[in-house]
């Protein structure tokens, strides 16, 4: 079975939907980025670097420092998949972005959305 297009596609094309998704909804770059470093580990400045180098979202995952231990927390349906049925580990990574973007622009606390107790 060929591998899905969107492992080849650069991060960098998908980084400003999630964006614009957040914006939409009256949250901010800032809160998308701390999602997606909060989930992959990456800090601010390897986030940016993966932008411009146009890393392809399987090498985006596969040289992420440390998937979060509490992603496998993220469960629920994005656009009509169950996050966590998804068979395929690159494209349950995926969703689990896909979910928090989601939640983020549902208004969701980042509490929440973390999943971690409020401070």
């Amino acid at each position: 079975m060929p591998e899905h297009r969107i492992f080849a596609t650069p991060f960098a094309k998908l980084y400003p939907m999630y964006v614009q998704k957040a914006a939409r909804k009256n949250r901010t770059r800032e809160e998308v980025d701390q999602l997606i470093c909060w989930l992959t580990g990456y800090d601010a400045a390897g986030l940016q670097r993966q932008i411009e180098q146009q890393k392809s979202v399987e090498a985006f995952f596969v040289e992420a420092p440390a998937l979060n231990p509490h992603s496998s927390l993220i469960t629920g349906l994005v656009c009509g998949v169950r996050v966590e049925t998804v068979e395929h580990p690159l494209m349950r990574k995926i969703r689990y972005l896909d979910k928090l973007v989601d939640e983020l622009a549902k208004g969701k606390p980042m509490e929440k959305i973390l999943r971690r107790p409020p401070s």
